[in-house]
């Protein structure tokens, strides 16, 4: 009697890369288009969404975040020693939880906190906004500590979105601002490291995942970084977790009746939750061939649902949304935003 073995088929990605195909590795952020899209999507996943309210409010962050990231102002970028160090041991040059941080963070922070305060009307989120403009330095910076090392104990909640807000937008300006510098200088600052599941620029774990389209990179996935927002290839059908391919499976959550969209207000299927039956965790993934305005952080922040659903099946969240931590489905409603 003979064993037949079936082997796994390659994706056509994954046959791609074999035969040599050259793609991006790594997907460095645009500085006029990053924060911009985000605050877009954000503003139409709101319309007749029932966290309406809070996805409209993280959309005034973000427009603070572009405003601030347009001018960001001089910060101390790696040096190329410490570039050429992290390459040796294939670690990421700008690491979130030990980088010393520029106080120039601190004072974006004030800004954005300033004009959110001229663009949130008479809601409890002013008096939030209004306390952490008063907060000591000190104070911010512990706070800093625990967000960038994932530190629950002492976290306040209710200022971790503000202050995550900031910290995005001083490493998306590091990211750039060191990627522009070095191909100046006819160099490759970042580069593949030894956790192929986390960000090669700053070490920070993916939101989500994203197929995109349009030139060689189409059909591809990349991971978007929670922190930096660059995006990394990983091939498709594989956990971005514990990197298998076996018992990978996708959940979606249904169209409402009547409807061609989703509860998370894009196409359907186009918001899913890639599971992995080896590790038990999951990663969602956003297919832009589906729609093609998904973006990573806003649709992971609207499809909270679909967090609910899939962890009563015994699956743990992996993706990172420092907008709402942690999955959190009951976000403080945030009336008022204009």
């Amino acid at each position: 009697m003979s064993v037949t073995q079936t082997a796994r088929l390659l994706t056509p990605e994954e046959i791609a890369v074999q035969a040599g195909q050259q793609i991006a590795f790594l997907r460095v952020p645009e500085r006029t288009a990053v924060f911009a899209d985000r605050e877009l999507r954000l503003r139409q996943l709101a319309a007749g969404h029932p966290m309406g309210d809070y996805l409209r409010f993280i959309a005034e962050v973000t427009r603070a975040q572009h405003a601030l990231l347009q001018e960001y102002p001089h910060v101390f970028l790696p040096t190329p020693q410490q570039l050429e160090a992290a390459a040796r041991t294939a670690e990421p040059p700008l690491p979130a939880g030990s980088w010393s941080r520029d106080s120039a963070w601190r004072a974006g922070l004030a800004r954005m906190l300033d004009q959110l305060l001229v663009r949130v009307q008479d809601t409890p989120a002013r008096e939030t906004i209004q306390a952490l403009r008063g907060t000591p330095a000190e104070a911010i910076e512990i706070q800093a500590d625990r967000l960038l090392n994932g530190v629950m104990l002492g976290l306040d909640l209710g200022t971790a979105p503000l202050i995550a807000a900031a910290l995005q937008t001083y490493w998306t300006h590091l990211v750039i601002a060191t990627a522009a510098e070095r191909n100046r200088l006819a160099a490759e600052p970042f580069g593949r490291t030894t956790d192929a599941t986390l960000c090669p620029c700053c070490g920070s774990r993916p939101t989500a995942s994203i197929t995109r389209i349009g030139g060689n990179e189409s059909g591809y996935r990349y991971l978007h970084c929670s922190l930096c927002s660059s995006q990394w290839h990983m091939v498709r059908i594989k956990c971005a977790v514990c990197e298998t391919t076996k018992g990978i499976a996708y959940q979606s959550l249904e169209p409402r009746a009547g409807h061609t969209q989703s509860a998370t207000g894009a196409a359907k299927d186009a918001v899913q939750a890639e599971t992995c039956e080896e590790c038990r965790h999951y990663l969602k993934i956003v297919h832009m061939e589906k729609d093609n305005q998904v973006e990573p952080v806003a649709d992971d922040l609207a499809s909270v649902t679909l967090d609910l659903l899939v962890s009563e099946s015994g699956h743990q969240r992996r993706g990172v949304n420092l907008m709402l931590l942690f999955g959190d489905p009951d976000p403080p409603p945030i009336p008022g935003a204009t």
